[in-house]
């Protein structure tokens, strides 16, 4: 009797456990997805949010591993590339340093005085270029009575003549605060002057990337995005947060509800084997 009860408890409990098991292996996972984004997007795209235009350099998947027996992840992600065709860019100048406009180096001074709001451009003379493009010229100078003197060769003979009057008189540009001038073919303004250095600034183009991960937000000019890769060659961007916050809900619920059945199977199948084990214990009279 004892072990005929015990069968047909077993009976039910595989009944039960192969019902939770069957409802865990066929039931189809709920996943993210967006039927009518604002932007359906592919490696070299380009799309325009306002007046902005956009690109989509990249599209990647790369498998992450969870490290310490956790398994592998895939994990997508992407790039946009943009261009701000008015980027600020600024440069500071200190005092007694070199610097180059237009092939042509030039010494930065500014005075010592304080409340100093200008500051001047003197050319940097290229001696020994100089002397290497004139051919009666010596590729070195001398010192002669304590001066520097160029020798120079003519009609068989050496002439020297002081450094200060074989080279050309450097030329000299002064700037004050809000002065322009160009510098690297862009319109530069002079910002701040101290003692110690000068401000410049202009406006140019500027190259600038944006990294989207998967299910994060971009910001897009003033909009915000959530962004989405169903696969791995696509991007979708959307504003349809309340879609989004539905789903994630729907599959919390199914994998409660799925973690449930797999208790359900795991406990019937425990129970089939205590109940197998009890039938079959020595009884005592």
């Amino acid at each position: 009797m004892q072990r005929r009860a015990a069968a047909i408890y077993v009976a039910l409990f595989i009944v039960i456990g192969a019902a939770s098991y069957s409802l865990v292996a066929t039931a189809e996972a709920p996943h993210i997805e967006f039927q009518n984004p604002a932007y359906d997007l592919s490696s070299g795209d380009s799309f325009e949010v306002g007046s902005q235009t956009y690109s989509v350099t990249e599209i990647t998947a790369e498998v992450e591993s969870g490290g310490h027996g956790g398994g592998s992840t895939l994990v997508r992600s992407g790039a946009l590339q943009y261009t701000n065709q008015s980027a600020r860019y600024t440069e500071t100048w200190e005092n007694n340093s070199t610097v180059t406009i237009d092939d042509t180096e030039w010494t930065v001074l500014v005075s010592g005085e304080e409340n100093e709001t200008e500051f001047t451009l003197r050319e940097d003379i290229n001696e020994t270029t100089i002397l290497k493009q004139d051919p009666n010229a010596s590729n070195e100078m001398v010192t002669h009575n304590g001066k520097q003197q160029v020798v120079l060769q003519e009609n068989g003979s050496e002439r020297l003549v002081p450094a200060s009057e074989y080279f050309p008189e450097p030329q000299s540009q002064t700037y004050s605060e809000g002065n322009t001038f160009e510098y690297n073919g862009n319109e530069t303004t002079v910002g701040a002057v101290t003692t110690e250095a000068v401000e410049i600034s202009w406006t140019a183009p500027r190259t600038n990337s944006i990294d989207v991960a998967n299910e994060g937000n971009v910001t897009l000019g003033e909009q915000k995005y959530l962004a989405h890769f169903p696969d791995n060659e696509t991007m979708k961007l959307t504003q349809d947060y309340e879609s989004y916050r539905t789903q994630q809900e729907e599959i919390e619920t199914f994998h409660t509800r799925e973690s449930g059945l797999w208790g359900v199977s795991i406990l019937s199948l425990l129970a089939i084997v205590f109940l197998v084990g009890f039938a079959y214990m020595p009884s005592r009279y």
